[in-house]
């Protein structure tokens, strides 16, 4: 076997998770679960492999092909691992829906696998929270999960100030382009409409190029020119669609949450029926969404079952770290263990594993030292690993029954019995 041939790098597009980082995204899910939990979403989960069908009906073969790692199992059937966790949500409650008690409020934090190129804010791997609500016919679903994505945002440190969130009605910019340009061609327009999505996001002089190639330099000028005036706007304004997305920026204004109403946000599937949001990160070095989703009440109809209302949103992780990171709101790294158990010589190991069993038996975290290095490069060790406090145990300890626990931080010191060390943490 040849050594030092195999790369000690991640696969491209993945991460590997050191404790320093894992602390960094377990915080992060603790924020969205603590948020889901809240507001009274239950915690499912599924297999990250699915049938490829399951992607290729809702999503189309071309998608399959380029962006997913799909193969063929042993038994030659074709499998993928999952790119998106909704498909999956939607064939589980389309088995169950008669047994299941609506609203339903379901979330899960999988992780899921696209194969695209990696990039800032999107990896080939990664997690995402999915909270969803079947049921519930009304706005009241969307002024709900809009809510939680806000609470999430409070846990993870946000203020107001951070993030905004957009909200526009699925459709109703097709239509308004359909009539300000007197275009029919519902392929042109579902194009436009994907490259309006890059606008902002893609220089300018490729946005109109673009445009250019799709509707035409006739039709493209026009729609610029409709644009700019506000014309656009206006026929928007005046679809009924646009008196939902009123109502909601009322209703949620109600409890505190302030919403944008933007006539222009698209959102990049075709599923959704309704009001669509997105939440943006107002950082200049990270002015991007964060996260978004909406209604999308015609999913279960791929499962051949009656359509039942739906909203929900996906938050991914990498998005949620970058935020942070853009405002310094990354939590300092901190050990699970509690107590680093030193010993000053090999006499006094057995006393040492006593104490850590007996610690232990009482919820302490405690990690003993094995090394027999000397008594300073043991709380050394203890420090690098950013554990909090220090025992040491010697002849003296062994005597007394009695152990000096150690703040490494303010290097305050506090003599305990074992029995003592519980009431402490």
């Amino acid at each position: 076997m040849l050594k030092g041939k195999i790369s000690t790098e991640a696969y491209k597009g993945a991460r590997d998770f050191y404790p320093e980082e894992l602390a960094t995204q377990k915080f992060i899910f603790n924020a969205m679960r603590n948020a889901a939990e809240r507001f009274g979403y239950e915690e499912y989960s599924a297999s990250l492999l699915e049938p490829t069908e399951l992607f290729t009906v809702k999503s189309g073969e071309e998608i399959i092909k380029e962006q997913t790692y799909t193969f063929e199992d042993r038994g030659g059937r074709s499998v993928t691992l999952r790119p998106e966790m909704t498909p999956s949500l939607a064939r589980m409650v389309a088995k169950k829906r008669r047994e299941l008690a609506f609203p339903l409020r379901w979330f899960s934090i999988p992780n899921l696998f696209r194969y695209e190129r990696p990039q800032k804010g999107r990896l080939r791997e990664h997690w995402q929270l999915n909270a969803d609500i079947f049921g519930v016919a009304g706005i009241e679903a969307e002024v709900e999960i809009i809510s939680l994505g806000y609470q999430i945002m409070k846990n993870l440190g946000a203020t107001e100030k951070d993030f905004t969130i957009k909200i526009n009605y699925a459709g109703m910019l097709a239509k308004a382009v359909c009539e300000a340009i007197d275009e029919k061609d519902e392929e042109k327009i579902n194009k436009t409409i994907k490259i309006i999505d890059r606008f902002g996001k893609i220089p300018e002089e490729d946005f109109n190029k673009r445009l250019d190639d799709t509707l035409g330099e006739e039709k493209a000028k026009l729609f610029i020119e409709k644009r700019d005036n506000g014309e656009l706007t206006t026929i928007i304004k005046n679809n009924p669609d646009f008196q939902i997305c009123l109502e909601l920026k009322n209703k949620l204004n109600k409890i505190g949450i302030d919403i944008e109403l933007a006539p222009f946000l698209t959102r990049g599937f075709d599923y959704y029926t309704g009001i669509i949001f997105e939440f943006f990160d107002t950082a200049s070095e990270n002015n991007r969404a964060l996260f978004g989703g909406g209604r999308y009440d015609e999913l279960l109809a791929i499962f051949g079952e009656e359509k039942i209302p739906a909203v929900g949103f996906g938050m991914g992780d990498v998005t949620a770290k970058d935020f942070l990171q853009a405002r310094d709101l990354l939590p300092s790294y901190n050990s699970t263990t509690q107590i680093y158990v030193c010993v000053l010589d090999a006499l006094y190991l057995d006393d040492a594993l006593e104490l850590a069993r007996v610690l232990r038996e009482d919820g302490v975290k405690v990690a003993v030292d094995y090394s027999g290095k000397k008594i300073g490069a043991q709380i050394a060790v203890a420090d690098k690993k950013a554990i909090p406090f220090v025992v040491c145990v010697g002849e003296r300890e062994v005597q007394t029954k009695k152990f000096k626990l150690k703040n490494l931080k303010t290097g305050e010191e506090t003599e305990l019995s074992p029995q003592e060390f519980k009431d402490f943490f």
